[in-house]
């Protein structure tokens, strides 16, 4: 007679067994090393995605700080800056564009004229140079005056450079800048874009690509008083005034220098080229 064999149960692991069985995966070196090596690989590529995500983050954050800096700094700035180099404030040398100096700075700011189109020189009025102070632009032109002084204690010689600071869609082409100094005014503009040694038949030719003009007061005493008054347009009769400049800009600075005694650099050497 054959016995049939009872069919083996499976037995539910008991906790016990199952402690037991864990500790032992945990204690055998080749499958603490599997366990380990994945983890580990886990774990650096963690790292770099956090450490790859962390650069990205700092970089837009670096590039969304240096858009804002330019923004604000083009609101504020405006056009048209006036300023004097730290020398030339210790001795003695301010600006104001109030003609009693109630109040003065060693830096002045233009306002901004938007959406401007071109126009020509008789077109502007013949009073700029007398009707205001500050900011008088027109619809089209920019027109500001201010007044530079010695506060200082002795007689000085300065120089002030007017010169190009920015410039889009070579707008600096079609430009002209009047500066009028104590009531005398003189034109200025590039030179002609097809003979770059030829000025334009309206203007004197700015000094060098980026240098508008310069001026020299030598014996500027104690008390005494500059008075200019810069106007900026796009000349309608230039050559280059095209449509190929419209929405452009230019942006000037003037900057005061007195000459320093004890510096080799002569005026204008480090100026902004």
């Amino acid at each position: 007679m054959f016995f049939k064999k009872k069919p083996k149960i499976e037995q539910p692991m008991t906790p016990e067994e199952f402690s037991r069985y864990t500790d032992k995966q945990v204690s055998d070196p080749d499958i603490k090393r599997f366990h380990v090596k994945n983890d580990s690989i886990e774990i650096i590529k963690y790292k770099k995605r956090k450490r790859l995500l962390s650069i990205i983050i700092a970089s837009v954050v670096f590039v969304l700080l240096v858009l804002w800096i330019i923004s604000m700094l083009l609101t504020q700035w405006g056009d048209l800056i006036i300023s004097v180099d730290s020398y030339a404030g210790k001795k003695g040398i301010i600006i104001s564009e109030d003609p009693e100096f109630n109040t003065y700075t060693h830096k002045l700011s233009a306002q901004q004229v938007k959406d401007v189109t071109n126009i020509t020189y008789t077109w502007l009025p013949t009073d700029l140079d007398t009707s205001a102070n500050g900011s008088h632009n027109g619809k089209n032109y920019v027109a500001y005056t201010f007044y530079c002084k010695n506060n200082g204690q002795e007689a000085l010689d300065y120089e002030a450079y007017l010169e190009v600071t920015g410039v889009a869609k070579s707008a600096d082409e079609a430009v002209r800048v009047m500066v009028y100094k104590n009531g005398e005014p003189a034109i200025y503009g590039k030179a002609a874009f097809d003979d770059r040694n030829t000025a334009e038949t309206d203007c004197t030719m700015f000094e060098t690509d980026k240098r508008v003009m310069t001026t020299r007061s030598e014996g500027f005493e104690v008390d005494q008083v500059d008075k200019y008054t810069i106007v900026i347009w796009a000349e309608g009769n230039d050559p280059e005034c095209i449509d190929d400049i419209r929405g452009g800009h230019v942006r000037l600075r003037m900057l005061f220098e007195v000459d320093d005694e004890d510096d080799e650099k002569p005026f204008g050497a480090g100026v902004f080229n």
